[in-house]
Formats: C-alpha cells, structure tokens, sequence
C-alpha cells in the first residue's frame, strides 16, 4: 500500500492530474466559446448548418453520417480557436523573449549542428573550430586622441 501511495504522491502524477482536470475546463470553454460567439457568427453568412438529422440506409442499417460532419465541423472550429487564440499568441510571445535572450550556441561551420559559442571541438562532427568570444567594446575614433593629432607632428 505505500508503493501505491508513493505513486500517487509523485511529482509527475500529481503534474499530469491538474493537466488533465485543466485540459477539460478549457475544452469546455473552447466549446462554450464557440457555441456562444462563432456558430452565430456563421449564422449571420446563411443559417447555422445541422448535418446531424442526415443518413443513408443499406439493408435497413442506417448510417448516420451526418452525426459524424457535425463532429467534424466541432473539432476544426474548436481547433482553429485553440490555435488562433492561444498557440499563435504563445508562439509569438515565446518568440519575443528568445529574441531578447542572448544565443548561447551557433552552428558548426562543418556540420551545421548547434554548437556551444564557447566550443572549440563540434560534439557532432568532432572538428576542430575557433571558439567565439564576446566582441569588446568598441572606441569611437573620436574619443581617441591620436587620431586628432596632425599626421607631420
């Protein structure tokens, strides 16, 4: 019974129970939102369409196809929400932070893997590169004052 209470105690099992309980009050909000604002917003362009009543019959076996459009329809509403209104705002959220972020590798110049800037062997290829230090700044010509001085003098 304590291996049992362990396992149910660890990290990840505890991590992977708020994901799932989680997962479900989102997809219950994706499905209210679309229920709520983007199947009248379809509505306005023609009718909301209902493909649920729709069927064929071979031998007396009805085949409801139509039960299986409207899932369809639910599932590419629900993932089109999912990936305009959340995805795509992470991805670009994501992306202005990793820009903000100095890179700590670069690509070998052999084999194009992703080496460390400091590296002066390639963990891939194991060829030898120069490693990168970080530049030093730079004096303005200005500020020095050799370059005042006449060249006769």
């Amino acid at each position: 019974m304590s291996g049992f209470k362990k396992f149910l105690l660890q990290g990840n099992m505890v991590q992977l129970a708020v994901a799932v309980v989680i997962g479900a009050l989102f997809s219950e909000l994706v499905t209210a939102f679309a229920a709520g604002f983007i199947t009248p917003l379809i509505g306005v362009f023609g009718g909301v369409p209902t493909f649920g009543d729709l069927y064929f019959e071979v031998n007396g076996s009805r085949f409801l196809y139509g039960q299986f459009i409207d899932a369809l329809v639910g599932f590419v509403l629900t993932a089109a929400i999912v990936y305009f209104f959340v995805v795509l705002p992470m991805t670009k959220l994501m992306e202005r932070f990793a820009s903000e972020e100095e890179a700590t590798t670069r690509p070998c110049p052999y084999c194009h893997s992703e080496i460390n800037k400091a590296a002066t062997r390639c963990a891939f290829c194991t060829s030898e590169v120069a490693a990168e230090t970080p530049a030093a700044p730079v004096a303005s010509a200005a500020t020095d004052d050799t370059a005042k001085a006449p060249a006769g003098s």
